[in-house]
């Protein structure tokens, strides 16, 4: 049970319309945000956390990783990001293959990291569903926040590359084809349900994959389009266009390419993962600089790990890089805020400090994106203290 919590005496980064209060309270209360101010009445009983001038900001979204699908340090036995056998599987679920326990959860929320969109990987043109979960608990029912959150779809070299000697698709225009064949059987299954009107001798066969795409062609799912290069970014979106799917774009390592067209299209860009060595031909353009490209242009950014791509605990520093690149500081903090929270349609809910919203703060010992070396000294979640340095 969540206990009443204050914080005090901190630069409080909102988020929101109160934007930045110096030397500001928050007062949290059965898990959620209950005032925010510059003073705040003191209520008894009250566990009180001293910010000592320290920086207080929402909680570090990741919106988009596969934390606990690709287990740390277990080799095969942990890797459940992915079934190779089929390139077509929206009816997996990754809520099916994450192991909440996994030491990758404590690195998360030690580093102020409260919530992670996690699923399938990018194998698959069609990998599975995606959800959103808090980084600490014991169970996935403790933990989730929305589940399906989302279809995650991939473009571009993965799905080549694990099919092409066995079967479609081994091109890029295999993996469209794939994807929209697939949507098209979706829809049309869809209208056979809806003629039906619930008579059973008229409903088709039941069909576990098309079932998981109807919310999809419905536009009621997100997809996450895992799209590294210009031309996978532009198909994804003429696909999500046809279709009229509710899109963002993952990766988007050469949206800065095509910073006009890409922000014409009105996309959110999950940025990352930044650390890592390019490693294959999509991401040698990649570049932390993109996030100012794409700010400049008008487009939504959010920055992601794509764990195991890399750790939690770098993505508040990648912020950071990207702000010494040319990305704005208020939009590096979005990046891992607000707009990594609307990136995932969770924003009534998470991303900024607003009363009524989930009590999911960090607190550094100085402005994060500004400082490399800024450390987080608490960490709450759902109103309680989680973590304290």
């Amino acid at each position: 049970m969540s206990e009443t919590v204050l914080i005090k005496n901190g630069t409080i980064v909102t988020m929101a319309a109160e934007g930045t209060i110096e030397n500001g309270c928050i007062l949290l209360e059965n898990g959620k945000i209950l005032k925010v101010g510059h003073t705040v009445d003191q209520p008894e009983n009250c566990r009180v956390i001293d910010a000592h001038g320290g920086f207080v900001m929402p909680g570090i979204i990741d919106a988009h990783c596969h934390i606990g699908v690709f287990g740390s340090g277990i080799g095969n036995a942990g890797v459940d990001g992915n079934e190779e056998n089929d390139p077509i599987t929206p009816e997996m679920r990754g809520l099916d293959g994450i192991y909440p326990l996994d030491p990758e959860f404590k690195k998360a929320y030690e580093a102020g990291v409260t919530c992670v969109a996690t699923g399938p990987g990018s194998a698959n043109p069609i990998g599975g569903q995606f959800l959103a979960m808090k980084t600490k608990g014991r169970t996935m029912e403790q933990m989730v926040i929305k589940e399906p959150l989302a279809m995650k779809m991939a473009f571009g070299e993965n799905p080549k590359n694990i099919y092409g000697s066995k079967r479609t698709p081994s091109t890029r225009m295999g993996v469209a084809a794939l994807i929209r064949e697939a949507l098209f059987k979706a829809k049309e299954y869809a209208d056979k349900k809806e003629r039906a009107a619930g008579d059973p001798d008229k409903m088709p066969a039941f069909n576990m994959k098309l079932e998981a795409l109807v919310p999809v062609i419905k536009g009621e799912l997100l997809v996450k389009a895992h799209a590294h290069r210009a031309d996978d970014i532009m198909t994804a979106i003429r696909i999500a266009e046809e279709f009229d799917l509710k899109m963002t774009i993952e990766h988007c390592s050469e949206g800065h390419l095509i910073p006009e067209e890409f922000a014409a299209k009105n996309r959110i860009a999950i940025l990352g993962p930044f650390t890592g060595f390019p490693h294959k031909n999509e991401t040698i353009h990649q570049d932390e600089a993109s996030a100012g490209i794409l700010e400049r242009a008008g487009v939504k950014v959010a920055i992601m790990t794509d764990l195991p791509g890399m750790h939690e605990e770098n993505l508040i520093v990648c912020a950071g890089i990207c702000h010494r690149k040319g990305m704005s500081e208020e939009g590096a903090l979005k990046a891992v805020t607000l707009h990594a929270a609307q990136a995932i349609g969770l924003e009534d809910r998470i991303g900024s400090i607003e009363p009524g919203k989930d009590g999911d703060i960090a607190v550094f010992d100085k402005n994060p994106v500004k400082n490399l070396d800024a450390a987080c000294i608490c960490t709450l979640i759902d109103g309680r203290i989680v973590y304290e340095k």
